[in-house]
């Protein structure tokens, strides 16, 4: 059995008035990165893909220069579409992708469903999985997209997920009948 291992970025700059899929990582995200390198390194992957945007790329590429592993990025990984939705309040925020989970074939929250979200990241990860037929992979992403693929793969509570997992964070399964094998919430 070989594991997937899908890592949710760490603490990002959070800057209102930049969007959020343009948003680096804090100074605190980057250190956090040492840590979620020691949590992945029991998992040994072969490579660590990450998604285009900063927040990820950087917290793959920091891991993955940690472990001695290959680094890339990959299309399709980003988080779900929330291009065109302004910085709000957490409790607002959370009150939207509650909806999401909810509602997931109806258009809650920015430029996507919750069902295209999964269908496009879901695709992606395939892609990747198709790409590196050999070793375990871990794959650095966001959460609202990782708990949705989560729920649909492996029946985990998606919502509650999303609200569980820290930045950084990470949740490990067995392919390929996407058996949970490590979840880990919080990782400073």
């Amino acid at each position: 059995m070989r594991k997937l291992i899908l890592i949710k970025h760490s603490k990002p700059l959070v800057q209102p008035e930049v969007p959020s899929h343009e948003w680096p990582l804090s100074d605190e995200g980057r250190a956090r990165c040492a840590a979620l390198a020691e949590r992945v390194k029991p998992h040994a992957p072969a490579v660590i893909v990450a998604s285009e945007e900063p927040k990820a790329t950087e917290t793959g590429r920091i891991v993955a220069e940690m472990l001695g592993v290959p680094f890339e990025t990959a299309p399709g990984l980003h988080e779900h579409d929330r291009s065109n939705v302004p910085h709000m309040a957490s409790r607002d925020f959370i009150s939207y992708v509650a909806l999401l989970f909810q509602q997931p074939d109806k258009l809650v929250l920015g430029q996507e469903t919750a069902s295209e979200a999964f269908r496009r990241f879901s695709a992606a990860i395939d892609q990747v999985i198709a790409r590196h037929p050999e070793g375990n992979i871990a794959i650095v992403t966001h959460g609202t997209v990782l708990a949705l693929l989560a729920e649909r793969r492996a029946k985990e509570d998606g919502f509650q997920l999303f609200r569980r997992m820290g930045l950084p964070s990470m949740i490990a399964f067995e392919l390929p009948g996407w058996v949970l094998v490590e979840k880990v919430e919080h990782i400073d």
